[in-house]
């Protein structure tokens, strides 16, 4: 057994990512094998929060009528639904010829045509490629678009929750005469709308949407309805397949897919005609295509020159420019879904209006200068680039912390309405108890202006708490987040969708930094918004020189260069514990959590947490999880298979996870207590959105650091090894790291040769034409 999804249900992510030239098949996961909804790049095997949504989807009869329901996640996707409006509304009304890397103006059929006379060697037809390399644009005046008024995170939605009873009832029916589980009604009903019935008799094909299910599984739905019109050839369900295809990649991390890569995996996937396809998605408006011009240096750019200006007359210049128009400049065509793509534009549109807007004048130049002199270190360069910059980027190890605490306290001073924000709870108690710590670097501006006597101090919120309202400052009259300096911890796990709301959302004027620790994986959700940045080098860039101290800190500092070295562990900071297999390893953690690490280190239970690289096999979350229970907290499970006093992590949206306890259970649902606070989960969603935590994936683990930790690697955990993921988990130790080791060499070879999985995504492009100019 593996800890990675069953052999039998690759991870989707081998669609996309196993190498330019060869795409892999895509499959999706049996119903019993959630982990592959996990869209990680370097932990293929492992599953977060959108795990629970396919394993229940597929699965559970329960999750279907769980997406009807009010979810804590409802204010963050109305949030989201709201501001694509608002960008779907700005790209309706942009006019004129796209520029590179825009959406193509020509049909899909002159697309089709041209990338494959690209492929050939011909010249691209006109009508695509045709348009002149674009002037790099000036940087724009800043200019403040209308924003739609934000929803109240406790508002009730209008209208009925979920699907009418009648249309789930008609949609159970028409599953049943497929052969489908009648338990998916009411999430294809939610998915469909009113005419749900007629959608999937008219195109059977539509039940790929709903989360888990495969295309072998649609296929066999629609043979069971069309009988002898159902085919291979049919264009449904190559539209159909298009789609799943972009979205497994989106789970898998990339915004869009090049359309080689795409073409060869829908071959794969036995569409006969995969051109047509794609065509056919495009023409529907299922996806949108774009093309992407690459820059090559080197002789090219001398021969259009010579090109323009050879030639003593007319028709020497004439014949020179035919001659120079054959060699066409190489472009990338991707496909892509539209959502990802309006988040990816709107993204770069506003870092471009961050950029190139002047920051708000709070403070005077000697005081923002006498907050730096008194900092240290990389400290004082943050500050000083903030005091100029509408965005900075800063980068840095578990110490680096410090730096943003000590801006955040500068800024403050200063009487700027300053928040740091992280993607989770986790992060952010652990920067809050940074802040209230006396002891870590707080710098005083000096003898200038003071922070106002009734402002508060600076206060650290989550991500999805500042932008449904529930958390932070709240929003001014134009919608706006009513601050001036926002730093975004653990910006590596923002994702392209969050952070457009993000920049969408903060005012201009304000100051926006990112920082975070590269080495570490990347987001859930689709995108590198953290890396794309560091590589645009659009703004200022500050690197912490704060190294992490002590064993750990050498340890994971290693691992980040590719290095995994011995390191002296007087205090027993790092042990190593050998096993044969997984039956050992799960029995050697155990004892670890409820014995050694308490009676040799000191730590307790309930502080060490337990990593491994996935959910399923005999030694993924799911076993460890059942073993650690029945040592530290036995019970018969009374409630969905919990009891007072587990250790859990709930999800109550994608890519949110809530670690928490289990207080009780009641007519209203599972009672927990996450972050200090009180959660109800109805009983139809416990199965799909609550899991024990004692153990965890490394992605569960983001944003998190626990005094003791055992990371646990059987033998067959190696496919999922990577550096991202090694550095991950062992970063999560405070003060202790065991290692569970059944991987030999795997694991060394891992951190030198291993790195993260690359992702397709747009932004780079997108953000070229706001990089300054150098002569």
């Amino acid at each position: 057994m593996s800890t990675e999804p069953e052999p039998a249900s690759k991870d989707t992510t081998d669609a996309v990512d196993t190498g330019p030239d060869t795409p892999g098949t895509a499959e999706v996961p049996a119903p019993d094998t959630p982990d592959a909804a996990e869209p990680d790049a370097a932990e293929p095997g492992s599953a977060t929060e959108p795990d629970t949504t396919a394993e229940s989807a597929a699965g559970s009869g329960d999750v279907g009528e769980a997406a009807a329901q009010v979810s804590e996640g409802e204010a963050e996707l109305a949030a989201q639904r709201v501001e694509r409006e608002r960008i779907e509304r700005r790209k309706a009304g942009k006019q004129g010829p796209i520029d590179a890397g825009g959406k193509l103006s020509g049909t899909a059929a002159d697309l089709l045509a041209a990338v494959r006379a690209v492929e050939s060697g011909e010249k691209p037809a006109a009508a695509v490629f045709g348009a002149p390399e674009p002037a790099r644009r000036p940087a724009p005046e800043p200019v403040r678009r209308p924003r739609p008024a934000h929803p109240e995170p406790a508002a009730t939605p209008a209208g009925p929750v979920g699907p009418a009873p009648e249309t789930v009832r008609s949609v159970r029916d028409v599953l049943a005469e497929g052969g489908a589980p009648e338990s998916l009604a009411p999430q294809t009903a939610a998915l469909l709308g009113e005419g749900a019935e007629e959608a999937l008799r008219a195109d059977p094909w539509q039940l790929l949407r709903v989360g888990g299910v495969r295309p072998e599984q649609a296929d066999g739905f629609a043979r069971a309805l069309l009988g002898a019109q159902c085919g291979p050839d049919d264009e449904r369900r190559g539209r159909a397949v298009t789609v799943w295809l972009l979205e497994q990649a989106a789970l898998a991390g990339h915004t869009a897919l090049e359309l080689p890569r795409l073409t060869a995996t829908l071959a794969q996937r036995g569409v006969p005609d995969p051109d047509a396809a794609v065509q056919g998605a495009l023409a529907e408006g299922e996806a949108l295509a774009f093309q992407d011009a690459l820059d090559e240096p080197g002789a090219r750019p001398e021969r259009a020159a010579s090109g323009a200006v050879g030639g003593s007359d007319g028709e020497g210049a004439e014949g020179e420019s035919a001659e120079g128009e054959g060699e066409e400049r190489p472009v990338r065509v991707l496909i892509g879904l539209e959502r990802y793509a309006l988040a990816e534009e709107s993204l770069a549109d506003g870092l471009a209006r961050l950029v190139n807007s002047p920051p708000k004048q709070d403070g005077s130049t000697p005081d923002w200068e006498r907050a730096a002199a008194s900092a240290q270190g990389s400290a004082a360069e943050l500050i000083r680039a903030v005091a100029g910059h509408g965005l900075v980027l800063h980068t840095g190890g578990e110490a680096s912390l410090a730096e943003p605490a000590a801006l955040l306290r500068a800024a403050h001073s200063l009487g700027l309405r300053a928040w740091a924000a992280a993607p989770g709870p986790l992060g952010r108690d652990r920067f809050a108890a940074l802040l209230d710590d006396p002891s870590s670097d707080s710098p005083s501006p000096g003898p200038g202006p003071a922070a106002p006597a009734t402002a508060a101090v600076p206060a650290a919120v989550t991500v999805t708490g500042l932008l449904t309202g529930a958390e932070g400052p709240g929003r001014d009259a134009d919608g706006a987040l009513d601050l001036d300096l926002l730093v975004v911890l653990d910006a590596p796990q923002l994702d392209v969708e969050a952070g457009a709301l993000l920049a969408e959302s903060l005012p201009d004027g304000a100051r926006l930094v990112l920082t975070g620790d590269p080495a570490v994986l990347w987001s859930v959700g689709p995108g590198r918004v953290f890396a794309d940045l560091l590589a645009a080098r659009l703004c200022p860039q500050v690197a912490s020189r704060r190294p992490d101290p002590g064993p750990l800190g050498e340890l994971v500092s290693g691992i980040g260069i590719g290095e995994l070295g011995q390191v002296e562990a007087p205090g027993k900071e790092v042990v190593i514990v050998p096993v044969r297999d997984a039956g050992e390893a799960v029995h050697r953690t155990v004892q670890l959590v409820a014995d050694s690490v308490p009676r040799a280190i000191g730590v307790p239970a309930e502080e060490t947490q337990v990593i491994t690289p996935g959910h399923g096999g005999a030694a993924g979350t799911r076993a460890l999880n059942v073993a650690l229970k029945e040592r530290l907290n036995p019970g018969p499970g009374r409630f969905g298979g919990f009891d007072p006093g587990d250790r859990v992590v709930h999800s109550p949206a994608p890519g949110r996870v809530l670690p928490g306890r289990v207080v009780g259970a009641d007519a209203d649902g599972l009672h927990l207590s996450c972050a200090g606070e009180t959660v109800v989960v109805p009983q139809d969603r416990v199965e799909g959105s609550v899991r024990h935590g004692w153990a965890l994936t490394a992605h569960q683990a983001l944003g998190g650091r626990w005094p003791a930790v055992v990371v646990v690697l059987p033998g067959d955990a190696v496919p999922a090894l990577s550096r991202p993921w090694i550095y991950t988990a062992f970063g999560r130790a405070a003060r202790h790291l065991s290692v569970v080791h059944g991987v030999e060499q795997a694991l060394p070879r891992a951190v030198s040769e291993i790195p993260a999985k690359p992702r397709t995504t747009r932004l780079p492009v997108l953000l070229t034409p706001q990089v300054p100019a150098t002569d």
